[in-house]
């Protein structure tokens, strides 16, 4: 068992002798697994419960080398992929339970689950709704546009991912229900699209994880994004989590190196390439293949940065922060958000009250240096934006919440301050009111004309 060293090697270039094989673990294999072998059957029931409602996926490189099985269950990366019973609620749990046990058809079984995942609110912020965008009249699939700058692409390939994140506001991309998933197969309706808004400036390719994706078909999405009609495309980024679940992607996968070079020649044609390396605990990044796999993509000229949620029992402690932050500069990442954990899945099983939120995140910041200070947040990825919460404390005599919105779904709203009513217990907007007496906060009535 290696589950990593207080701090990351300084090697940028180990090499490794041999194909390391991904092998794949589906929930029943989890269990199966012979670190498991002192779990209740109390406890191997609750992981089918849960595993009926959210899928669960993790590999052996996860499993062998990230978690710390001498901790197990407490241990941090066994919660970022193990189901838990707090996943869902006392009512849902029990429900599932119950035809579980008395092993109810397949049909009334995926009824209930069904059921279960549309209360969950499986796409929040308006994602199949507002943010699907239309060309020509008719709306685009797999495509999401709610900030102008910023284009979202959800290649059909791309919708799994390497393991699964038990906190994942994506869960609906993973659990087999088509009607549920955001996938395209269409580039040719991206490119149009792009091509009619020159407004936008940056893609970004997300899932699921487009590093599942083979170099081959990426080097396709790539060359058409190279199209000289989108000469106004600046950025591309590429949302992923290989860094932590699979590094092996990028130093010993047959296709790795032809990955490096179309990463290389992407840069080489003037377009500016951000790896945002989804990054839930120091542990992840201390490896020495996640080591290398940093350095031989930033050898390609692109730039990784970092963002995670804050994740109650996981990463609710300013000093891991702290340490993640400064181990990736280190290692040349640049920390980019902090994010409040999405209103949707288990959320409540993650959950951290945003009056803690924001006393982690200044004392993090506190602890580094200012090269470590670039993350943005705590913050909330809202219908109507991204919305940061600046601080609290005493303003005309109430106790507030100071806001501030990074990014506006109107762009007159971005870095517009307003105020909050203090909420010890507020997880959420949704939980939050106006302070000062106000009936709503300053966007909410424009916000409801625009759905």
């Amino acid at each position: 068992m290696n589950v990593g060293s207080s701090t990351p090697p300084l090697v940028g270039s180990v090499e490794f002798a041999h194909r390391p094989q991904l092998d794949i673990y589906p929930l029943r294999r989890l269990l199966a697994l012979p670190q498991l072998a002192t779990l209740s059957n109390d406890d191997r029931f609750a992981m089918r419960v849960v595993g009926a409602v959210f899928a669960v996926r993790a590999n052996s490189y996860v499993v062998n080398e990230l978690i710390d099985w001498s901790n197990a269950p407490d241990d941090p990366i066994f919660k970022l992929v193990f189901p838990r019973r707090e996943m869902l609620s006392d009512r849902d749990f029990a429900t599932v339970a119950d035809a579980l046990r008395n092993e109810r058809p397949a049909a009334e079984l995926a009824a209930i689950v069904h059921a279960i995942r549309q209360g969950l609110n499986p796409h929040p912020a308006g994602q199949t709704t507002l943010n699907r965008p239309t060309h020509d009249g008719d709306g685009i699939d797999g495509i999401q546009h709610k900030y102008a700058q910023t284009v979202l692409y959800f290649p059909s390939e791309a919708q799994t991912c390497h393991a699964y994140c038990s906190f994942c506001f994506r869960w609906p991309q993973f659990v087999g229900d088509k009607a549920m998933r955001i996938a395209s197969t269409d580039e040719d309706a991206l490119i149009a699209y792009l091509a009619a808004h020159r407004e936008v400036t940056d893609v970004l390719i997300t899932g699921g994880d487009p590093l599942i994706m083979k170099t081959r078909r990426l080097q396709k999405l790539f060359d058409a994004l190279l199209d000289s009609r989108l000469d106004h495309v600046r950025s591309i980024r590429i949302g992923t989590k290989a860094l932590s679940w699979w590094p092996h992607r990028v130093i010993a996968d047959d296709d790795g190196p032809q990955l490096l070079d179309a990463l290389a020649n992407v840069v080489a044609r003037g377009k500016h390439v951000a790896i945002m390396a989804h990054v839930n605990h120091p542990r992840e990044l201390q490896t020495a293949a996640a080591v290398s796999a940093v350095a031989r993509l930033r050898e390609t000229g692109a730039v990784i940065r970092s963002q995670s949620p804050l994740l109650a029992g996981i990463n609710d402690d300013p000093a891991i922060w702290s340490q993640m932050w400064a181990e990736q500069i280190q290692l040349g990442i640049i920390p980019y958000y902090m994010f409040i954990v999405r209103d949707t899945g288990a959320r409540t099983c993650f959950d951290v009250p945003l009056a803690k939120a924001w006393e982690i995140y200044a004392s993090a910041a506190g602890n580094v240096s200012g090269l470590g200070r670039t993350a943005r947040g705590p913050s909330m990825s809202t219908t109507a934006g991204k919305i940061e919460i600046i601080g609290t404390g005493q303003v005309a005599g109430q106790h507030v919440f100071v806001l501030r919105f990074i990014q506006g779904r109107r762009s007159e709203w971005t870095y517009r301050p307003f105020f909050a009513a203090f909420d010890e217990t507020a997880c959420w907007i949704d939980d939050l009111k106006p302070a000062f007496g106000e009936k709503t906060f300053f966007f909410e009535q424009e916000l409801a004309a625009l759905s």
